[in-house]
């Protein structure tokens, strides 16, 4: 599939996504306003009841508009311009609720218009049917002398509860957008690893091929009846094949360390002399490189400098940075090594003049097959294994990977070393 196809095959895919929780989001909306309609319908007309009997006990007609006012989602004020009685307005309030339907938790206060306050407020508990004092200080309202107020503490938790379903159906469509939208992202992460395999795997063809040619023709030539003749084109030939065979050696190591990395159950840690190794490293590495003009120096500031590591994997680790340095530096490569120590830590530096790397590929050159986009440009080759191995060897040994660069002013990598390793003790 071309890239543009994803490319709207995720748009679309994100664009369902989102359609679906908005109607989702919009359909439990109005379920919701539903649900309040329909409680605030059964709350009025209860409370309408109640008025009509307080009438009917005290004898009188009404005469007026609605005496039912809602004042807020929760509180409403009922006029019913005579006497109340507490005990009696009680009962009405329940038995008309119950009658209703409306099993919600409730509490009231009467106004005294004596004393211009609200008073014997009591909280209703319908399904317990226990009553406790007003647990709030209700509102008064200026217009009306005889009222009483009722207040739903309760009141948007009875709807959810009443539209539970909703929950359930709202659940398992979440548990079905979020399994398409995680098969989407590991659809897309396996066609980047196919892809990626792909591109190391020609790689890799290539990185052995070109060695294996240089063999075989150099193999070929001294096959000659005539080359016994020519001991310096015997030379010439012998000195291509073992470079080349160096070159095959370095990439088999590259593969089998990464491998060998991945398989291991623990580190053969021992004490190494790090200044001694990098020394060991610098001298026989030159070969490393096809950078001719490429120089490396050596800075070692460190008072103490034992550490404590597996010798073959930290020595890969050494020759991958330094490899990596010297590979995107230009012909007149600068490579410097520096060690530094405190009481705790031991901190070695690997800092070239190279091209650099922009800040968007900080954190991917540390992930397996990683390279970093070049367009149509193969001057370098690898398997993006290197920089992967140096992690997961920092990792294993719980130390400390840092990592520094900037285009165009070269590259920097900063391991922090324990001084002090218990295994190594």
């Amino acid at each position: 599939m071309r890239k543009p196809a994803i490319r709207l095959v995720i748009f679309l895919g994100v664009v369902s996504i989102i359609g679906i929780i908005s109607l989702q989001v919009y359909f439990f909306h109005i379920t919701f306003n539903n649900e309040e309609r329909k409680l605030d319908q059964k709350i009025r007309i209860a409370l309408w009841d109640v008025v009509e009997q307080i009438y009917e006990l005290n004898e009188i007609n009404y005469v007026g508009d609605n005496p039912v006012s809602q004042e807020s989602s929760d509180y409403f004020i009922v006029n019913v311009n005579d006497f109340i009685d507490a005990d009696v307005l009680e009962h009405y309030l329940v038995k008309t609720f119950e009658k209703q339907n409306v099993k919600l938790d409730f509490e009231y206060g009467i106004y005294d218009c004596y004393s211009e306050e609200m008073i014997y407020g009591k909280y209703i508990n319908l399904g317990q049917r226990e009553n406790e004092s007003s647990r709030i200080e209700l509102p008064k309202h200026d217009e009306f002398i005889y009222y009483f107020g009722i207040h739903f503490p309760w009141r948007n938790q009875y709807i959810l509860g009443n539209i539970g379903s909703i929950y359930v159906l709202s659940g398992i469509l979440i548990f079905v957008v979020l399994f398409l939208g995680y098969a989407l992202v590991f659809i897309m992460q396996q066609k980047r690893f196919s892809e990626l395999q792909k591109d190391v795997v020609n790689n890799l063809t290539h990185e052995f091929k070109t060695p294996l040619s240089s063999i075989v023709l150099s193999s070929d030539v001294l096959n000659e009846n005539e080359i016994i003749q020519e001991p310096e084109r015997i030379k010439t030939y012998s000195g291509i094949i073992k470079t080349q065979a160096n070159v095959l050696l370095k990439h088999i190591e590259k593969v089998l360390g990464m491998s060998e990395l991945e398989n291991i159950g623990r580190l053969n840690k021992k004490n190494i002399n790090l200044h001694e190794l990098l020394a060991n490293i610098t001298d026989n590495g030159t070969w490393r490189t096809n950078n001719t003009n490429g120089n490396i120096t050596i800075e070692l500031k460190a008072k103490s400098y034992n550490v404590c590591a597996d010798e073959f994997h930290f020595t890969n680790l050494i020759i991958n940075l330094i490899d990596n340095a010297l590979k995107y530096s230009d012909t007149n490569a600068e490579v410097k090594i520096s060690t530094e120590s405190d009481k705790k830590y031991l901190s070695l530096r690997i800092k070239d003049n190279g091209s650099g790397i922009e800040k968007k590929y900080h954190k991917k050159i540390f992930k397996k097959f990683f390279r970093i986009p070049t367009g149509n440009i193969h001057n370098v080759k690898g398997f993006g294994l290197g920089l992967s191995y140096v992690s997961s060897i920092v990792k294993s040994h719980k130390w400390k990977l840092k990592f520094f660069s900037e285009p165009n002013l070269g590259s920097e990598f900063l391991i922090v070393i324990p001084l002090i390793d218990l295994e190594c003790e």
